[in-house]
């Protein structure tokens, strides 16, 4: 049980700290509407699938243990949060959000953007890593801990779902995209700088 309420309050903790994903479907949403928000939130959820998928089978003790693997990922995730950071910046400031028409972003590439952006983000790895690593112990079953790993997709998948919804609302839309290109420019720089950050961190 104590095993239980560890992974759930590492789980919650991480998932409702401000991050690359935070960033990626709050821009979704706003931008582009609920159900694109609602995809970039399931794409997020999918991606820490990843994560626990690897860790479960022992490639999370090889980039815990290997300096230059763990570097690469780091730099790819880094490389592409600047790159969709730097896009969201220099975006045009006349954008409209027409939810009755075919959205810019489609629903693959909302979901893909969800999913790259948590895949290659070292901060999940870290989380889910060190959650197998130090909490879950060794004799742990391997239903437990995909158990574990489903609550933690499903923790994502509830906390930025409800993200999406909340910030596709239309009044807070609207308010949001009179001034667009002052928004453009704080989520970009949020982007680039998280992107930054990551690929200088130790």
């Amino acid at each position: 049980m104590t095993e239980v309420i560890a992974v759930a309050v590492i789980t919650l903790l991480a998932v409702i700290s401000p991050g690359a994903d935070f960033a990626m479907v709050v821009r979704n949403s706003c931008l582009y509407g609920r159900t694109t928000g609602l995809f970039a939130a399931a794409g997020v959820a999918a991606g820490v699938l990843v994560h626990v998928t690897y860790t479960m089978l022992g490639v999370g003790l090889l980039i815990a243990s290997s300096t230059e693997l763990f570097t690469a990922i780091k730099l790819a995730g880094a490389a592409y949060l600047v790159c969709i950071g730097v896009r969201t910046f220099v975006a045009r400031a006349d954008l409209t959000v027409d939810l009755s028409s075919k959205p810019a972003l489609g629903p693959v590439g909302a979901l893909r953007s969800g999913f790259l952006t948590n895949v290659l983000n070292p901060k999940t790895t870290l989380f889910v890593v060190s959650t197998f690593t130090q909490v879950v112990g060794p004799g742990t079953p391997m239903w437990q801990q995909a158990g574990y790993g489903l609550f933690m997709s499903a923790a994502h998948l509830g906390w930025f779902g409800a993200i999406a919804l909340f910030f596709s609302d239309s009044r807070l839309r609207a308010a949001m995209l009179r001034r667009q290109k002052a928004l453009n420019r704080a989520i970009g720089s949020v982007l680039v700088g998280l992107g930054v950050t990551l690929g200088f961190a130790r």
